[in-house]
């Protein structure tokens, strides 16, 4: 069954130009005139790209860190003990625990955004990879969540990092920035996000490794990034 578009929508896709590749500032721009969303939208990109991730090796995933942030405050966790508890706490993490966490969590609670571990931590922590690994809240070292250096992981996921991550068609979709920051801001991110998923390219992709991009508001259409324009 089609899904049916509000009035709203439809008169934002008249001003897109179905069959036109943006420049990446005009994109941007095009996606903020067009949001109509009665709070501030989150804007996102997303790649397609020419891999088979029944390939291990052509499975992307990884973080990085937006110079001008998300617009989103994040709340985040820390499994940890000890010296290292001391500093994710020092770092800004909202909350940090060990054994207790574990079980809060597997009592129901969520009321977070991301999820850190020392390495000492992941017995434990992989109990939780039910409830975890479905929401993409499970720490992993591919994305710096697992690591000795909770300081750095606390104030980097506070700072704006965002993860990336292939799904099984091979597409990647990122959240860059909010409809309310100037293009330039978002632009930035933008740039910085599709730098890291070129550098990431695979090794034994052949042919045109990225072969589309798109950006778009939280409920508005999305625009064709020329991705020469990059």
């Amino acid at each position: 069954m089609a899904k049916k578009h509000g009035k709203k929508y439809l008169e934002a896709l008249k001003k897109v130009d179905s069959k036109k590749e943006y420049a990446v500032n005009d994109a941007v721009q095009l996606v903020k005139d067009i949001d109509f969303a009665n709070f501030d939208s989150t804007v996102e990109v997303a790649f397609k790209l020419n891999v088979d991730t029944k390939q291990a090796d052509q499975q992307l995933r990884g973080a990085v860190v937006l110079p001008n942030g998300t617009g989103k405050d994040q709340t985040v966790i820390v499994f940890a003990k000890g010296d290292n508890a001391q500093a994710a706490k020092d770092a800004g993490a909202d909350f940090v625990g060990d054994q207790d966490l574990v079980e809060k969590i597997q009592d129901g609670w969520l009321d977070f955004d991301v999820a850190i571990a020392t390495p000492d931590m992941m017995p434990q922590v992989g109990r939780l990879g039910r409830v975890l690994g479905p929401k993409g809240l499970m720490p992993n070292p591919k994305t710096g969540t697992v690591t000795m250096d909770v300081a750095k992981a606390v104030e980097e996921s506070k700072a704006g990092k965002v993860t990336y991550r292939t799904d099984r068609d091979g597409n990647v979709a990122v959240p860059f920035g909010k409809a309310s920051f100037d293009t330039d801001k978002l632009v930035e991110n933008l740039k910085t996000i599709e730098d890291v998923i070129v550098k990431a390219r695979p090794a034994s992709v052949r042919g045109t490794y990225v072969q589309h991009v798109s950006v778009a508001s939280t409920f508005g259409p999305s625009v064709t990034v020329d991705l020469a324009s990059f």
